[in-house]
């Protein structure tokens, strides 16, 4: 009976999304801690990383078809949405208006996913470029190199 839950579709979506999501982490905290042209790295920064790789990562799930690719973004978008309310948790919101900080950034989350395209695999340089200046978190001498930068992790 147990050795059925183990076997089923979805279980083996969820431990992929998780490994992915491990990764994704990774590379985005590995970015920021290299990298010397944001302003400030605090907790709006390293959301606005992570959701650049997410996208990326989501949106070449959608253009290759990879297996299963609707179960495996749905999974990383429930994981995503947990962390988000566990960190929200941890910095010190509340129970009463966690929901409200969570839905919030869930909708900044959709609206980079909306304005981020993805032609031919990657995100175009100019795209990324005014994408970038739209942010405000990277020094504005440095937006090129910084677009060029993210370019090259998220090859």
């Amino acid at each position: 009976m147990i050795l059925q839950y183990f076997k089923k579709k979805e279980n083996k979506e969820i431990n992929i999304a998780n490994i992915e999501y491990k990764k994704i982490l990774n590379k985005s905290n590995n970015f920021l801690k290299k990298n010397n042209f944001f302003y400030n790295k605090d907790y709006r920064t390293t959301f606005e990383i992570i959701s650049i790789f997410l996208i990326f990562f989501i949106k070449f799930n959608i253009k290759t078809k990879k297996d299963n690719y609707k179960a495996l973004n749905q999974e990383i978008l429930n994981i995503f949405i947990n962390d988000l309310d566990e960190s929200f948790r941890t910095i010190g919101i509340g129970d009463i208006s966690i929901g409200k900080y969570v839905k919030s950034y869930v909708k900044k989350f959709y609206y980079r996913m909306k304005k981020l395209e993805l032609t031919n695999n990657t995100f175009q340089s100019e795209n990324l470029i005014t994408y970038v200046k739209s942010l405000n978190f990277i020094k504005k001498d440095q937006i090129k190199i910084a677009s060029e930068e993210l370019l090259k992790e998220l090859k």
